[in-house]
């Protein structure tokens, strides 16, 4: 059984329709936090919501789209209605941003920037603004988790606007980390490898996917659960001395250039 180390907390986790933001539903619900799911596809975040809730967690969903900076605030404002203060917030939402240069159209650009630049910087700055207001900040509670990615590091051909976005995530992280340091408010990344999610199992089937198994050092994919550990590290008390990181997990994947 997880350690309850964040019994009491308040956690709102983005993208949490399926993928690593339900894996991390989970994780943070099973250590005792109150969890909101928030996602554009309600069905799916209802359904997580109702699997912990089955189990002894407590959970609500609701429908959130992180690029519409008008609903953010809302969002959060029903959030702590219904469940109190928030103390974790883990911005996760993102898309893939694929398209080779020459080719990607300025739609997509904008889109992925949109989703994985924006939402990310006005969901953690509407989080701050509350954990500041509620006394969550000065009491040293307050966590912000940002979903980084080893291509936040690791340049890739065809990926020109999704690894801008998750560089533009890291930076964003250490900036906030610095400003908000006199507030207490420990914001850190997360910077995962390549995992297999509903997003990419098709392709990792293929003649493709296995070539570039075989080129990672240990000629596999991670984990969502290989996050766990890191996850619950930087939403609890531990991260208290723990601010403006970006820490990769990735099975050595970057050791090859991934």
């Amino acid at each position: 059984m997880t350690n309850r180390v964040l019994e009491g907390k308040v956690a709102l986790i983005t993208g949490a329709s399926g993928g690593l933001g339900a894996h991390f539903a989970d994780v943070l619900a099973d250590a005792g936090a109150t969890v909101a799911l928030a996602a554009r596809r309600i069905a799916l975040v209802e359904a997580k919501a109702a699997e912990i809730k089955a189990r002894g967690g407590k959970a609500v969903a609701l429908a959130l789209d992180v690029g519409d900076a008008e609903a953010i605030g809302p969002a959060m404002d029903k959030i702590e209605a219904e469940l109190g203060p928030l103390s974790i917030m883990i911005n996760n939402a993102g898309v893939g941003g694929e398209g080779l240069a020459l080719d990607i159209s300025i739609e997509q650009w904008d889109q992925t920037f949109n989703v994985n630049v924006r939402g990310v910087f006005l969901g953690a700055r509407e989080a701050a603004r509350r954990m500041i207001a509620s006394g969550v900040a000065a009491r040293g509670e307050a966590r912000i988790v940002n979903i980084g990615s080893i291509h936040s590091f690791e340049p890739k051909g065809g990926l020109a606007a999704y690894c801008g976005s998750k560089a533009a995530v890291t930076m964003i992280t250490k900036v906030l980390a610095r400003e908000w340091a006199r507030h207490q408010i420990a914001v850190n990344a997360i910077c995962p490898g390549y995992i297999e999610t509903d997003i990419n199992a098709d392709w990792f089937k293929t003649e493709g996917g296995e070539k570039q198994k075989k080129s990672f050092p240990r000629r596999r994919l991670a984990e969502a659960s290989d996050l766990d550990a890191t996850l619950l590290m930087l939403s609890g008390p531990a991260a208290r001395a723990i601010t403006g990181i970006s820490i990769t997990i990735d099975d050595g994947q970057s050791l090859a250039g991934a």
